[in-house]
């Protein structure tokens, strides 16, 4: 028998030896105690995080989402370089291993330079007429080089049931029109910077700088004249003014230059007699400027558009002027790292294969089923809330509760994997295979018309820490990634997992009854399922929320787009009160009185706490301006603040009492869902 040494701890020492390695889901460390929780409740939740967080240099900004997109990261890394380290298990591993190891040669893509792209300047070179240019154009798209406009297949909102093909206003580089069209200081900073962009990278494949700076001049002409023509970001949002339905031969008499049915033969498609325009008034302008722009112009436009695609996988030169500009639309002080780079890289274009290895290894089987548990007690919190509505009738309710229950539910990872089929990788080619994988999604997309619609599909990856609700298949999803705190943790008590994968589930239901997804019913079709009293009653409910958030500046200066931010803003204020619901229900949530206390915080304390940690985050200053104008999200700071400032729950889980920043009369609080 083996001697073995017993050591005895004290009853009262191991206590406190647990105490110090259990997880603090709830960290008073990072709060700021100073604050009232009143007056601003994020800062007082998230005070001191904010301030020992800065943005690494890296980044543009830096909070929760980061942190694990961060994790995220490293885990893909680790999957991909024990790929690339083995030979012997098989196509997958091949694939994402030699993708991986192309990209991190960077003495290999060094040495080419921008060779890879010659071939494509070189035919653009013998465009001498409009009509090689639409054939250059088609030509260009199909290996996923797509100008001009957005074109793409998927499904007809109007009936669901089937694929159409698709055109959308586009063309432009810089994040939004106003970028081109406004004159203000830092619009005209940006405006400038963007000239001196293109006239260093058209320098770097061998113009002259005569020549370089005239070829910029084109540019931004023309790429001015398109912003010009562009529905605004705010109408983009509105699902029946983005609907128009027109046959091919409608189509092409609006825009007598362009022949659509020819264009679309060009594509790969065939026997396609109606598609829909998200903005016919776009497309008749378009074919206006290329018929007046002269066919040298047009050339430097198309060289142009290859150079931009193709900047981030050419040589150091060519990555570090695109990185350059980058910096002046966000701040960014350093280069993300290649590893990062690269890893993103393969996840958006093989992510069916490196998410299959990322749930091996990754992703807990009764992640899922815990998932399906909380959607259900989310469900019936909800259900609860529509039933108990006095704005809206009983046949509208009706409806809306069948829309509810028909939600199809997506967990982790997919049922099937793509098996992405004739996308060739060569550990020597990093820009071949970046084309490969390009032309596959290309062709995978057009290759669905005529088939029936694959509700199975998912529209992220296992990794992305992040969640959606799709309107046209009526669908909630949650990748695998996002399951992890401070979203959820098997460890932490309900309080912490309500209030944020719970708040998270109900956000995603809400976003079927926010202003856009309300208009699509069961089944996903937009169809209007309304009275026109109850639509009346929830746009008056929906306006409180947008002049809410219109009040809100950041930068000290730049407002907050309460029209632009609605539909998440809508989901915030109705994801929360569900959740909040649903955690009563629970026992945690039904406790009381001084047993009930974690690390000295009330259940609904801790509710709270928990939905304020998941939106801290520091921005940096250039890109928060960015964000104003770009995102359809509120910054952290009001996503946090604005729905807390009406439930009642929380100004007395915190006795936020009048005087107090953020306290709104009882009658002034908004509520929708």
């Amino acid at each position: 028998m083996t001697n073995r040494v017993r050591f005895f701890i004290p009853v009262a020492l191991a206590i406190s030896l647990i105490a110090a390695i259990a997880p603090k889901f709830i960290d008073p460390e990072n709060m700021d105690l100073s604050v009232k929780p009143g007056d601003n409740f994020y800062q007082y939740a998230n005070g001191n995080w904010l301030k020992k967080n800065a943005v690494p240099a890296s980044k543009t900004s830096w909070g929760s989402f980061n942190e694990l997109r961060e994790k995220s990261l490293d885990a893909m890394k680790s999957l991909l370089e024990e790929a690339s380290k083995t030979s012997t298990k098989g196509r997958l591993y091949q694939m994402v291993g030699d993708y991986y190891l192309s990209g991190m040669d960077s003495l290999a893509i060094e040495q080419r330079g921008f060779d890879p792209i010659k071939l494509d300047l070189a035919r653009i070179d013998q465009v001498n007429n409009k009509a090689g240019f639409f054939n250059e154009l088609a030509y260009q798209r199909t290996q996923s080089n797509g100008m001009l406009f957005g074109f793409f297949v998927a499904q007809d909102r109007k009936n669901v049931s089937k694929y159409l093909p698709q055109f959308g206003q586009g063309g432009t580089t810089l994040p939004d029109r106003d970028y081109y069209l406004k004159n203000d200081a830092r619009s005209l900073k940006i405006r400038d910077a963007y000239h001196d962009n293109l006239t260093k990278m058209f320098a770097l494949i061998g113009e002259e700088p005569t020549q370089a700076v005239q070829d910029a001049d084109v540019i931004m002409r023309i790429e001015t004249a398109l912003a010009k023509a562009q529905m605004p970001r705010v109408d983009m949002r509105d699902p029946y003014k983005t609907y128009n339905k027109l046959t091919v031969a409608s189509f092409s008499q609006q825009t007598p230059g362009i022949n659509w049915s020819d264009q679309l033969t060009k594509y790969g498609i065939k026997g396609q007699d109606t598609v829909l325009v998200q903005s016919p008034a776009f497309f008749r302008s378009l074919d206006s400027l290329v018929s007046a722009t002269p066919i040298e112009d047009l050339r430097t436009y198309m060289r142009w558009n290859i150079l931009k695609g193709a900047a981030p996988y050419l040589s150091d030169a060519f990555v570090k002027q695109n990185f350059a500009f980058s910096r002046v639309l966000t701040g960014q002080k350093e280069q993300t790292p290649r590893w990062q780079r690269i890893s993103g890289l393969i996840d958006n274009s093989l992510g069916d294969l490196l998410g299959q290895l990322y749930v091996q290894k990754y992703f807990k089987p009764e992640a899922k089923q815990r998932m399906m548990t909380l959607v259900d007690n989310l469900e019936t919190s909800y259900k609860e809330h529509i039933n108990k509505l006095d704005w809206m009738s009983e046949e509208t309710k009706k409806k809306a509760l069948t829309k509810l229950v028909a939600f199809k539910r997506k967990i982790g990872y997919p049922d099937k994997w793509k098996s992405y089929e004739g996308v060739v990788i060569n550990r020597n080619d990093y820009y071949g295979n970046v084309k490969s994988a390009s032309k596959w999604s290309y062709n995978y997309m057009i290759n669905r018309l005529g088939k029936p619609v694959d509700k199975t599909e998912w529209g992220m990856t296992p990794p992305t820490v992040n969640a959606y609700y799709n309107p046209v298949n009526n669908e909630i999803a949650f990748p695998a990634a996002i399951l992890q705190f401070p979203f959820f943790d098997f460890e932490a008590d309900d309080a912490i997992n309500y209030g944020g994968i719970g708040a998270v589930i109900g956000h995603e239901m809400t976003h079927g009854f926010d202003d856009s997804g309300r208009q699509y019913d069961a089944d996903g079709t937009l169809r209007d399922w309304w009275t026109k009293t109850d639509a009346d009653n929830f746009k008056k409910r929906a306006d409180q929320v947008k002049e809410q958030f219109f009040g809100f500046k950041v930068l000290d200066s730049i407002k907050v787009n309460g029209q632009l931010t609605l539909g998440e803003n809508l989901a915030d204020l109705g994801g929360l009160n569900i959740a909040y619901d649903a955690f009563k229900k629970t026992a945690q949530g039904k406790s009381s009185g001084k047993k009930s206390l974690v690390d000295g915080f009330t259940p609904d304390q801790r509710f709270f706490l928990s939905w304020a940690q998941v939106w801290r985050i520091n921005v940096l200053p250039e890109t928060e301006a960015q964000l104003i104008m770009t995102d359809p999200h509120a910054p952290g700071l009001y996503r946090c603040n604005g729905p807390l400032s009406n439930i009642n729950a929380w100004y007395q889980a915190f006795n936020v009492q009048p005087g107090d920043k953020m306290y709104k009369k009882p009658e002034d609080r908004i509520k929708v869902w």
